[in-house]
């Protein structure tokens, strides 16, 4: 294949690969990533959009990946030390507006990973949102992403 012709399905892949919904819900700009080859746990990050006129709640999430799926946040310790913690409760997506998954802030944590994240690899996630219900996405791997800026992801077809 010429380079050209590599940048081009590139391209494409990227424009039909943007966006999922469902309801009000638009999720985009996902990655997941973990620390390694070696590494037992991984992240994913995204943008979450709530187009409607009533807040909702990102829930949780399930993934056959690993072991676990909860979501995650950051908070600073008596120490001043960040420490991850789980958020039973979810994360609320305000109404017209929208909630970022970052790196050192809320997120998706898998753990126990049954096989390693490869880069550009799929990784199928479910969200589940309160009022919107649930969401299937495919979030590719990007181990080389260095901070907070997010990639594409893909619906899942059922």
């Amino acid at each position: 294949m010429s380079f050209k012709s590599a940048l081009l399905a590139a391209a494409a892949t990227l424009t039909l690969a943007t966006t999922a919904l469902a309801g009000d819900i638009t999720i985009n700009e996902a990655y997941a990533r973990s620390a390694g080859a070696n590494a037992k746990a991984g992240a994913a990050f995204m943008m979450i959009h709530n187009a409607g006129d009533t807040d909702d709640r990102l829930i949780d999430a399930r993934s056959d990946v690993s072991a676990r799926v909860e979501l995650h946040t950051h908070k600073i310790n008596d120490q001043g030390v960040a420490q991850m913690m789980h958020v039973p409760e979810g994360f609320v997506i305000p109404a017209g507006g929208m909630h970022a998954l970052a790196r050192g802030g809320d997120h998706v944590m898998f753990m126990g990973i049954k096989a390693p994240f490869e880069q550009g690899a799929l990784v199928p996630v479910t969200l589940v949102f309160e009022k919107a219900g649930e969401i299937v996405v495919e979030i590719p791997v990007d181990l080389e992403r260095q901070d907070g800026g997010h990639g594409h992801m893909k619906k899942k077809s059922n």
